[in-house]
This record gives structure tokens, sequence and C-alpha cells, in this order.
């Protein structure tokens, strides 16, 4: 398991974040979350080219913003730093981290070549996670291993991280990015570097 991924998750100061072990079944279990999610993204890539780049963000984008806990990983990803915003910089940081998150989305998943998703399995991870390996299976390429990292949270499970076959997790490259933003630029240096981000994206991927 990543270190940072333990490190996060047994931090204090998420506790206002994280319910205790669930005292009811949640609607969807983990795999049935991840598994809804990977019907939506395929959804999406067997429309890519009639969506463009903005059909697939609109359409992507309920589906990233429910799965996903967007608000708890922002606040991760920016550590300490969150105290020390406003709460209208904190509103600001998780619209630009979803806008961006979303347009990530549907900028990677751009088409279809007979791709599928396959659910390897789960099993309990630390501080009461549960890690969902999946398999992206490329007729054409090589296939790609992630494992998504689930938390019960405030009633429903949720993704809180996506840890890639080398291992590594996104939130933990994202962390390590804006930390460096922000020790120069400071909150609204972040916000519009991540808008910039996202912006970037969207003029790639238009026409």
């Amino acid at each position: 398991m990543n270190r940072f991924v333990l490190a996060v998750l047994g931090a204090a100061g998420l506790a206002l974040f994280l319910s205790t072990a669930p005292a009811r079944a949640a609607d969807k279990s983990p795999e049935q979350l991840v598994g809804g999610f990977h019907a939506a993204l395929l959804d999406t890539m067997r429309e890519a080219k009639a969506l463009g780049y903005k059909g697939r963000y609109r359409k992507l984008a309920p589906h990233i913003e429910e799965n996903f806990h967007l608000p708890l990983m922002i606040q991760v990803a920016v550590g300490s730093f969150w105290k020390k915003a406003s709460s209208g910089q904190q509103e600001k940081l998780i619209e630009s981290f979803a806008r961006l998150s979303i347009s990530t989305y549907a900028s990677r998943f751009n088409g279809y070549s007979g791709q599928s998703f396959r659910t390897l399995g789960h099993k309990p991870g630390p501080q009461e996670t549960v890690l969902v390996r999946t398999k992206i299976v490329n007729p054409s390429d090589k296939d790609v291993e992630l494992t998504y990292v689930t938390r019960f949270i405030r009633g429903e499970w949720r993704i809180i991280d996506v840890l890639l076959d080398t291992g590594i997790s996104e939130l933990a490259v994202r962390r390590s990015e804006y930390r460096r933003v922000l020790k120069t630029k400071g909150i609204d240096g972040l916000i519009a570097t991540i808008d910039d981000k996202a912006n970037i994206l969207a003029a790639d991927n238009a026409g």
C-alpha cells in the first residue's frame, strides 16, 4: 500500500469528513460503485467521437461528482494550507479541482477500440478503506491495472484515490505538485494554476 495513502488516511484532520465503521449497509458496495463508474466511462468512450470533448465532459461530470469525494481529495492535496484558506477560497478550490478532474477524464477517454473494464476483486485497506482492484483490457495495447481506494463517508461509499499499476497514488502526485505552487504563489495562485490546466485541456480537445 502506498505510504502516502497510509499517511493521508491516518491523519487526524480528516476526522470531520470520514465516518466511523458503517452502522448499516450502503446502497452500493465498493465494487458496485467502481463498476458503475466504469460503465459510465465505457458508455462515454463508445460515443466519444459523436459527443466531442464538451459532450464527454457533460456526460461524465455527474458520475465523477457522485462517485469521487472531490472536496476531501482537494483538502488532502493542499494539506495544512486548507485551514489558511478563506471559505470563499475553499469553495473555489473545490470547484476548480472538480473541473480539472472531469476535464482530465473527458480528455483521456476520447475514443473506443474494443476496451473493457474488469474488476479483479477487493480487499480491506488501512483505516477502514476498501481497495478495489480493476483492469482496463486493451485488445490492441497493454492492459492497465488500477486500484480504487474507497471509503464509507457520511452514509455511502466514495472513491478517494486511484493507484496506478506502478503503485503511484494520483492524489500523491497532485499533492506534490500543488505544494510547490502553494509555497510560491499561495492559495489564489494554486486556483489559477488548476484553472489554467483545465483550460488547456479544453483548448487541446476543442474542435
